[in-house]
């Protein structure tokens, strides 16, 4: 994809464009080319309007007022879009942010649209609404190219597969009469990975207690927002409380407040027993909490620091990290070729940079690293997002093995399958409020989607318990 927009030069190779073939030197170059890319990591700016947004290093198009708002309308419009040229981008959900994404790059004259995992961050009702768009796109004429780990959305919404493993196609797909599980060994060389839980580790040790939360914010009007809400939960050893949420509904919130960078108005944290509502976070993380932070690149790594130096992050005050208060570079590197090693990262040294992994091979550089302290606890806020099936299979199994072992995770994902496969207890946050309660045995992810928007609240029942409660009541 990289190599597609210009961002990366090829060693080797061509590439052709409506049948000439050309080479980029940089994105401008692609953009030139009508070549349009939605990164997975979405780059818009939180302070600005969707309209600044869209104009902003295309100004020489149609200016920035009432000629570029009717352009945005036009293409909105055209494709279904919905998107309102006046709204601040913070204001936006997930959903609406990945329309103006797609909006911007059809503003700059894409005809080829490169989605990277468009629907990471999704519910399935968004992903829907999503795949309505790229079929408005496709009959307008233009070419999507839809990259994609889950393979039912993928066998949905493609014409053709085209399916790479460690850099090198593998073989293409007809989505007609192509099945999953075919598609998944030609992906991974083996059946598809499955986050279900077998036996239940739950004990009655509490472990983590949040207690009557309360955390307001106040706007730069002086309107004072409430963010979290009476929230309240219990977390027992061996137990993985899952939290299903369309993003921006607090957990990001939540999880700071846990980690003690975020001071809630009211409300008390316990940690194996001891309040921790006033500790400093490097306390909490002496304490015993592991966290696997949403946002890899801003709250996970540093990027120009070489790996080794990574896996100090967060712990610098533990083994094998230092010693006798100072940091023991020889034991830290030692231990970061182990966690390589266990963790299957693939890197050519342990000198080279974060930066220079793929997303999943970061990920399991921070899952190793947070792991490699025995944590009581785990914060997991979207642990395998935009990671490769085979790095997914190895972090669940991660958390399982962890969670058998009485470690108490807290799983926060827009995954439906990972919560529903992994979680023992689950809860559906809505505007800052814990809404609803499932049973992971039972519930299906349209039922959770439809809860996470809002829809649903109280205790929610599967399909087969609802024929129960229909009986019950006849």
């Amino acid at each position: 994809m990289k190599i597609l927009y210009g961002m990366q030069k090829p060693d080797e190779g061509t590439i052709t464009v409506d049948g000439e073939q050309v080479s980029f030197h940089n994105p401008a170059d692609a953009i030139a080319r009508g070549i349009g890319m939605v990164h997975q990591h979405f780059m818009l700016a939180d302070n600005l309007t969707v309209l600044e947004n869209v104009v902003l290093g295309a100004e020489k198009l149609y200016g920035i007022g009432a000629k570029a708002r009717k352009k945005i309308n036009e293409i909105s419009d055209a494709y279904g879009l919905n998107v309102r040229p006046d709204v601040l981008l913070e204001q936006l959900g997930v959903a609406d942010r990945q329309r103006v994404e797609i909006l911007k790059v059809l503003y700059r004259g894409a005809r080829t649209l490169i989605l990277d995992e468009p629907t990471a961050v999704l519910v399935p009702q968004e992903v829907d609404a999503l795949f309505d768009n790229l079929r408005e796109l496709k009959s307008e004429g233009l070419t999507v190219i839809f990259i994609s780990h889950k393979l039912g959305e993928v066998l949905n919404v493609a014409d053709e597969i085209t399916v790479i493993r460690r850099g090198t196609t593998v073989g293409t797909a007809d989505p007609k009469t192509t099945t999953s599980k075919q598609l998944a060994e030609l992906m991974v060389g083996s059946e598809l990975p499955s986050p279900e839980t077998e036996d239940s580790t739950v004990t009655d040790v509490p472990m983590l207690t949040v207690d009557a939360l309360r955390l307001t914010q106040t706007d730069l009007d002086g309107i004072e927002r409430i963010i979290l809400d009476d929230i309240g939960f219990t977390i027992h050893k061996g137990e993985v409380l899952g939290i299903a949420g369309v993003e921006g509904n607090g957990q990001s919130e939540l999880v700071e407040a846990i980690m003690g960078m975020r001071a809630p108005d009211s409300g008390v944290i316990s940690l194996d027993g001891d309040a921790i509502s006033n500790t400093p976070t490097r306390k909490r993380r002496e304490g015993g909490i592991g966290y696997i932070p949403e946002d890899r690149h801003r709250h996970g790594l540093l990027l120009e620091a070489p790996l080794w130096e990574n896996r100090i992050l967060g712990h610098v005050t533990e083994r094998p990290n230092s010693k006798g208060g100072l940091i023991d570079i020889k034991a830290a590197r030692a231990d970061t070729e182990r966690i390589v090693r266990e963790y299957d990262v693939r890197t050519p040294g342990i000198d080279v940079t974060s930066a220079s992994l793929s997303g999943g091979n970061q990920q399991k550089l921070i899952v190793g690293r947070e792991m490699s302290h025995h944590p009581k606890l785990l914060i997991a806020a979207h642990p395998t997002r935009g990671v490769d099936v085979g790095a997914q299979a190895q972090i669940w199994d991660q958390i399982r093995e962890a969670r058998r072992e009485g470690l108490a995770v807290l799983l926060i994902s827009a995954d439906l399958d990972e919560l529903i496969g992994l979680s023992d207890t689950l809860r559906v946050m809505y505007r800052g409020r814990l809404v609803a309660d499932a049973d992971p045995a039972t519930i299906t992810p349209e039922e959770l989607g439809s809860a996470m928007t809002g829809a649903a609240t109280g205790h929610l029942e599967g399909p087969e318990d609802t024929e129960h409660a229909e009986d019950a009541a006849e």
